[in-house]
């Protein structure tokens, strides 16, 4: 009912109360561009703040913030605190590696638990993530690495499907020289390929 009656108001009490912000925004929809309308726009706060940290000082560390199961049978329960730690350890090696708020970081990686780390950990320094889909040939990866102008490519030595191993950076490596814009590569060791 509330929502009915101003639902302006109604979601910015809604954004104040559940989200927590580094600066809270004082206005809620600023309609005066119709159709490119902007929710909160002087607020300012960071999504990997919102999905782990706070959580974390909360004392929920130690729940499980997501389960996983990969394809070769690996299941992984992974918590608040594991994710954080992992997030905050690919958003250091990012930084140091040059990438800085703004810049784009290629990810390709399959269905794996550093996925969610990698594109928190985009989202802490202010990167963007151009996730690709793994089910992609390497030269599409390069295509879509090259049109965005990704800095960095984050991807996995091999991947598991339907009982095989899968090269995939030693595919990507036969077309990567052709991406002038990738500077880095991170390999996840996965499947112990070369």
């Amino acid at each position: 009912e509330e929502a009915d009656q101003d639902f302006v108001s109604y979601w910015k009490r809604q954004a104040l109360e559940r989200v927590s912000w580094f600066k809270e925004p004082t206005e809620g929809l600023d309609d005066s561009n119709a159709p490119f309308f902007k929710w909160f726009a002087d607020g300012e706060l960071n999504i990997a703040y919102n999905c782990l940290d706070r959580h974390v000082a909360a004392g929920k560390g130690e729940r499980v913030a997501y389960y996983w199961e990969g394809d070769d049978g690996a299941t992984r329960e992974v918590s608040y605190k594991e994710l954080l730690d992992e997030t905050c350890r690919m958003a250091n090696a990012l930084k140091s590696l040059g990438v800085k708020t703004g810049d784009v970081v290629g990810i390709f990686l399959p269905m794996v638990p550093e996925l969610a780390a990698a594109k928190l950990a985009c989202a802490r320094i202010g990167a963007i993530h151009n996730v690709v889909f793994g089910g992609y040939s390497s030269q599409s990866v390069v295509e879509r690495m090259q049109f965005s102008s990704a800095k960095v490519l984050i991807t996995v030595d091999g991947s598991f499907r339907r009982g095989e191993v899968l090269p995939i950076k030693s595919q990507l490596d036969e077309k990567l020289s052709d991406c002038e814009t990738i500077e880095k590569v991170i390999v996840l060791k996965r499947a112990d390929c070369d």
